[in-house]
């Protein structure tokens, strides 16, 4: 294959990439390619696409590649065989990926198996593009303790998220009254409780509005993602939960609002364009970087809509908020429950309804709310490894109460 490498400036920023061929991976190639003069990767993690991967970084001029997958590492050394970059796969690559020295790490592997990655990323001075939430999630407290003792700066990739961070600048942290974090609604917004019951996975999967991996597709579709997002704003901002909000809002141009103690409100607006947030998490002098986005046209658009969200149909984002307000384990427990889950629905072992079933009774068997937090994202591993080990439990166990 020829090289077809940029050649950044001297002075570029060095960025990682970890969950590189996954969606966020994909948008965060294609900031990198839009500004070659910017960038320069340093190395690039995949999952099990070891072909994909080899195409990333031969193309970008990667030094280090890695997949998580073992079974896959003979074919990503094939397909770098004389590209000069190096190349390893399984957990202790991965590990080695995310400490390699960059100026920017982009942490968007997937689900609580970014933790460990995350976590290594995090060096003195460096800064984390964090589009991994279940990073705060499952650790939040340990996570934000290890970046505060080592001085790392944290820029949330999620566009909500990014979008508060920005309208934040407009005061100072003493003045917020409340924030409010914004969702589509997912696929399901206007279905009724009876049709729901019969929901499929292809159902579930059908964003309106963004094109996501099927694992945080299903979370929009239960609301999961929001309520796991507003637990992560808890964590980023230091805002206590009961003055953290969310507001249906099918269009998905306002992603966030600030509430100021004056009676003020500033909105972080923008296309649904993930590639927005991406460049913003990654230009750390707070310059703005020319991005082929769309302009977003009010005129055809004509109007904006906002609704209150349905904790009764949808009952994910009610668990998330009371595992926020409960602290502790709760939230730990909770996100390794619902990944599990997830994976049953998607598997079609269980109905759409018993995603929220499976994390209720898992919170209930481990009396999450009484657990303390964990103390380090080890501690974190160790209890989602109990909490999934509980809901597979629950899972297997549903003749003794149905789901």
């Amino acid at each position: 294959m020829a090289d077809t490498a940029t050649h950044p400036a001297p002075g570029a920023r060095t960025i990682s990439i970890l969950g590189a061929t996954g969606s966020v991976g994909r948008s965060t190639v294609d900031v990198v390619r839009a500004h070659p003069d910017r960038f320069r990767v340093e190395a690039l993690v995949g999952g099990r696409d070891a072909a994909a991967l080899a195409d990333l970084a031969i193309a970008l001029g990667a030094r280090f590649a890695a997949v998580a997958d073992e079974a896959a590492g003979p074919a990503l050394r094939e397909a770098l065989s004389g590209s000069g970059i190096a190349c390893g796969a399984g957990s202790a690559a991965v590990i080695e990926a995310a400490e390699r020295d960059a100026d920017v790490v982009l942490a968007a592997i997937s689900g609580a198996a970014g933790l460990a990655p995350t976590a290594a990323a995090m060096k003195p001075g460096r800064a984390i593009a964090l589009a991994n939430k279940e990073c705060l999630v499952s650790a939040g407290e340990a996570f934000m303790a290890r970046a505060r003792r080592l001085g790392v700066v944290l820029r949330p990739v999620d566009s909500e998220h990014n979008a508060l961070e920005q309208a934040l600048r407009a005061g100072r942290p003493e003045d917020v009254l409340a924030l409010t974090l914004t969702a589509s609604g997912g696929p399901f917004r206007t279905w009724e409780r009876a049709r729901l019951e019969s929901a499929t996975v292809k159902q579930a999967l059908a964003h309106p509005t963004w094109s996501m991996g099927a694992k945080i597709s299903i979370d929009s579709a239960t609301l999961m993602n929001k309520g796991l997002e507003l637990i992560e704003a808890h964590h980023l901002f230091g805002v206590a939960s009961e003055r953290l909000e969310v507001l249906v809002h099918p269009q998905s141009i306002v992603h966030g609002l600030v509430h100021w103690r004056d009676g003020s409100i500033t909105a972080g607006l923008g296309a649904p364009d993930m590639r927005i947030p991406i460049i913003n998490s990654l230009a750390l002098d707070g310059a703005r970087l020319d991005l082929d986005a769309p302009r977003v046209d009010f005129a055809a658009l004509g109007g904006f809509t906002f609704e209150a969200a349905d904790r009764e149909r949808f009952r994910c984002l009610a668990l998330a908020e009371a595992a926020m307000a409960a602290g502790g384990g709760a939230p730990t427990v909770l996100n390794a429950a619902n990944e599990i889950a997830v994976a049953a629905f998607c598997a079609e072992r269980i109905g759409f309804f018993a995603i929220a079933d499976t994390v209720e009774r898992t919170l209930e068997a481990l009396a999450a709310g009484a657990l303390p937090a964990p103390a380090s994202v080890a501690d974190a591993l160790t209890l989602d490894g109990e909490s999934r080990a509980k809901a597979e439990e629950i899972l297997q166990d549903r003749r003794a109460r149905p789901i």
